[in-house]
C-alpha cells in the first residue's frame, strides 16, 4: 500500500482556471470589474436567485448580510456555537451578541426546537448554518422566524451545490428562501477563488446595500467613472468597507462554477463508498442525510466509538500519512469567547465560562467526531487506505 500523504482536502484547479486568470490579467482590469459582474450573473442563474453580489470572503458576506437586515449594537442573533468562529464573529462585528443554541446530533445543524425559547426582546435575526454542506431544516427555522417576524440569514459557506426539498421540488441552497444566503470560496470549499464570497437575495434594496458597502460606500462605481466621457467626482455618503472581489478571482470562479454539478455528483459517489467501507467498525457512526436534504458533502464527518480518544486516533492516522480534522469547533469554548458579554446561552439562568450544559450536543460533536479526507482527486484505493487506517486506530 502506498505511503503517499493524503490531505484532508485539496482544491480542484486546472488549466481552465489558469487561462481564465490569464485572461483577466491581460485585460488590464484586475480589480472588481466585468469578470465580477459576469460571475455574479452566472452564480445567480445557477442557484435561481434574482441577485448575487460577490465579496472578498464568506466572513465579509456574513457581516454585510447582518448589517443589511438592520442589525445594530445591543441586538441579539440566535445561532450555533458549533460552527467556524467567523459565524459568531460576524455578529460581534456589528456590536451585537450571539445567542447560542444547540445542534441536532445527526446533522450537526441548528436544532429548530431550540430557537423559539431563545427569542428575547432584543432578538433581531436568526443565523442558521448549513454545516459542512448539510442543509439545515430551513423550513422549520423559517416557520419560527415568520411567527415572530425575525429575519433569517443562511450561513451557506460550505453549501454551494447542496439542495433542499422545497414544496415538492429539489432546490439549490442559495435560491432565496430566507432573507440572505452567504457563501465562502475558501480553498476547502467545492468552489474556490483562493478566497472570496457571495451573497444571494431576492430583495433589491438589500442587494443595493451590499454593492454600496463593499466598495467604501462610493457613490459612483469605478467602472462607471472610468467609462464616463465626462469628469466624475464620487462621494462617500456613509461608512463602507473594502470588501471587493477581484476580477482575477472572479474569472477563476466562473470556471469553478462550471465544475459544481459533477463535483457534487462525484463527492456523493465517494461518500457512498465511504459508507460502505465504514459500515462495520462497532460504534463508528457515519453521517446521514435527512430525506429532505442533499448534501454536497463538503466534508465527511464521522463520530468515533465511545472508547476512542479523538486526539490519539487522529495522531495514529497522521503517523500513517493521513490528515484528519477534529469535529467542528465550538465557539463558546474558545478564549475569545471566555470573557463576559461576548455571548449568552439561550437559558438566561445559565452563565457558563467554559462548558455549557445547554450546548452538550455541540460539545460532544467537537470532542467525538473527526473529518476524513475527501477531495476530487482522491482515488478509491486512497479511500480504502483511510478506512483501513481508521478501523485500526479505533481498535488499538
Amino acid at each position: 500500500m502506498s505511503n503517499e500523504f493524503i490531505p484532508v482536502a485539496r482544491p480542484l484547479l486546472g488549466h481552465e482556471e489558469v487561462s481564465a486568470a490569464e485572461r483577466a490579467i491581460l485585460s488590464g482590469w484586475v480589480t472588481q470589474g466585468p469578470e465580477v459582474a459576469a460571475f455574479e450573473r452566472e452564480f445567480a442563474a445557477f442557484v435561481g436567485a434574482p441577485y448575487a453580489c460577490a465579496v472578498s470572503s464568506g466572513t465579509t458576506a456574513l457581516h454585510l448580510a447582518l448589517l443589511a437586515i438592520g442589525l445594530k449594537a445591543g441586538d441579539e442573533v440566535i445561532t450555533v456555537s458549533h460552527s467556524y468562529i467567523a459565524t459568531a464573529n460576524s455578529i460581534r462585528y456589528c456590536g451585537a451578541l450571539p445567542v447560542f443554541v444547540d445542534i441536532e446530533p445527526n446533522t450537526f445543524d441548528i436544532d429548530p426546537r431550540r430557537i423559539e425559547p431563545a427569542i428575547s426582546k432584543r432578538t433581531r435575526a436568526i443565523l442558521c448554518v448549513h454545516q459542512m454542506g448539510m442543509p439545515c431544516d430551513l423550513r422549520a427555522v423559517l416557520e419560527v422566524a415568520r411567527r415572530h417576524q425575525i429575519p433569517v440569514v443562511e450561513d451557506a459557506a460550505c453549501a454551494v451545490g447542496s439542495e433542499i426539498l422545497w414544496q415538492g421540488n429539489w432546490e439549490i441552497i442559495g435560491k432565496p428562501h430566507a432573507d440572505v444566503a452567504c457563501f465562502s470560496f475558501h480553498p476547502r470549499k467545492l468552489l474556490t477563488t483562493g478566497d472570496g464570497g457571495m451573497l444571494t437575495t431576492s430583495d433589491a434594496e438589500i442587494d443595493r446595500k451590499f454593492r454600496l458597502w463593499r466598495q467604501h460606500a462610493m457613490s459612483t462605481p469605478d467602472t462607471v467613472r472610468h467609462a464616463s466621457p465626462t469628469v466624475v467626482f464620487e462621494s462617500y455618503p456613509e461608512l463602507g468597507f473594502n470588501y471587493r472581489l477581484t476580477d482575477i478571482q472572479a474569472a477563476v470562479g466562473r470556471e469553478q462554477l462550471k465544475r459544481i454539478p459533477e463535483a457534487v455528483a462525484q463527492r456523493r459517489r465517494m461518500v457512498a463508498k465511504y459508507n460502505q467501507l465504514l459500515a462495520h467498525p462497532p460504534g463508528l457512526l457515519a453521517p446521514k442525510e435527512p430525506e429532505w436534504a442533499r448534501s454536497n458533502w463538503q466534508s465527511y464527518c464521522v463520530r468515533l466509538p465511545r472508547n476512542c480518544d479523538q486526539r490519539q486516533v487522529m495522531q495514529r492516522m497522521l503517523d500513517e500519512g493521513i490528515a484528519t480534522r477534529r469535529g467542528i469547533m465550538c465557539t463558546h469554548l474558545e478564549p475569545a469567547y471566555q470573557t463576559p458579554n461576548t455571548w449568552r446561552c439561550a437559558d438566561l439562568a445559565c452563565q457558563p465560562t467554559g462548558s455549557c450544559p445547554n450546548l452538550s450536543a455541540s460539545e460532544h460533536a467537537q470532542a467525538e467526531c473527526i473529518i476524513l479526507p475527501l477531495f476530487a482527486q482522491m482515488t478509491e484505493a486512497q479511500q480504502m487506505r483511510v478506512a483501513e487506517c481508521l478501523r485500526a486506530a479505533c481498535v488499538r
